[in-house]
Order: structure tokens, then sequence, then C-alpha cells
């Protein structure tokens, strides 16, 4: 009998250990916006100082080619995956939000970036790709023609990180990088953890 006690309590702690660990770099309430697995690829610390909440201006140009007036923001952003990938979510005041799913891929050296919003769900997610540069720049690209059908990408840059926040910009820019067409920035400061 008291084999079998013993037995089923060793069984109990394995479980709850394997269980635990298929998580255990979840948000939670001691980490509420997760942590980094250290299985994960070194790159995935090229988001650190990103993660935590922020509040943002975002800009967009507008069809008269001026800038709109600033919209007030929350960036999210988040380890998810068990601490394997990272998420961002976007709540604006103008009520459209978005968000995306970043994977690095260590076969190809390269980040992934799924993008969603509210505005125009998709049944394919539209993917940005890129690297973070030796001047502390995270800089991903996508294809895309300009209106008058030049060949070029749009470009998204994230610079200026530091722990207070950081600044986004997207452009258009042809494929010698030479054009450079902005059409979107986002300035964000980091805010404090609301209990």
């Amino acid at each position: 009998m008291m084999k079998s006690k013993l037995q089923l309590l060793l069984c109990c702690l394995i479980l709850q250990h394997s269980v635990t660990a298929q998580w255990e770099y979840e948000p939670s309430a001691a980490h509420p916006f997760g942590q980094p697995n250290p299985a994960a690829p070194k790159q995935l610390l090229d988001f650190a100082p990103l993660i935590g909440e922020c509040n943002c201006k975002s800009q967009s140009l507008g069809a008269d080619q001026k800038w709109a007036e600033p919209v007030d923001m929350v960036w999210r952003f988040k380890y998810i995956m068990n601490g394997m990938a990272v998420q961002d979510e976007t709540l604006k005041a103008d009520g459209k939000h978005s968000g995306s799913i970043r994977q690095f891929v260590a076969d190809s050296l390269r980040w992934y970036v799924h993008y969603y919003n509210s505005a125009s769900p998709a049944l394919e997610l539209p993917v940005w790709e890129g690297t973070k540069k030796d001047n502390n720049k995270i800089i991903l690209y996508k294809p895309q023609k300009a209106p008058n059908g030049m060949d070029g990408f749009y470009r998204l840059s994230f610079y200026d990180i530091d722990k207070n926040g950081f600044k986004w910009i997207g452009e258009w820019v042809d494929k010698t990088e030479s054009v450079v067409f902005p059409t979107w920035k986002i300035n964000c400061r980091k805010r404090e953890i609301q209990e």
C-alpha cells in the first residue's frame, strides 16, 4: 500500500512538472507579458526592449499628402507560444485595431511577421520579413508596387529603441531604397503596468 502511494505521488509530481513546462514562459501574474524561452533562438531578444505596453501617437499620411492628426494608441508586446515568439497588438482610439505574430526562423536568420487588423480582415495574412541591424534598428520588408507601378517594398522600421520607448515608421521604398516615401509613423513611450 505504501509503495503504491509513493508511486502515485511520484507520478503526480512528474505530471505537474511536465504540464508546468508547457507554459512556464507564458504571461502570468508574476510576468504579465511572458518571458523569453531559453530554448528560443537568441534573436527573440531583438524585441525584448519593446515587451510591455506603450502609450503611442499614430499618424498616417492623408490623400492630400498631409499628415493627419495623431491618434492615441496603446501598443502591447508579449511573448507567446511558451516564450518562443512575440505577439503585439494595437488598440487605437479610432477603433482601428491591429496586431501581428513575430517568429524568428533560424534556418533563414530572419524575422517573419504576420499582420492582421480589424478594418480589413484577410483570408491570408500579409507577411513582412527582416532582421535587426547593427544600428539597433529592426527593419522589415514586404514587396509592394508603388501607385505608378514601380517595383519596391513597404518597409517597416523600429528605431530609437530604449527602455523608455521607441519610434516606428512605415515607408514605401524602391528596390534600391534611394526613393523613400513615408506614409505612417508612430512614437511610443513605455507605460507602467496598471494593477
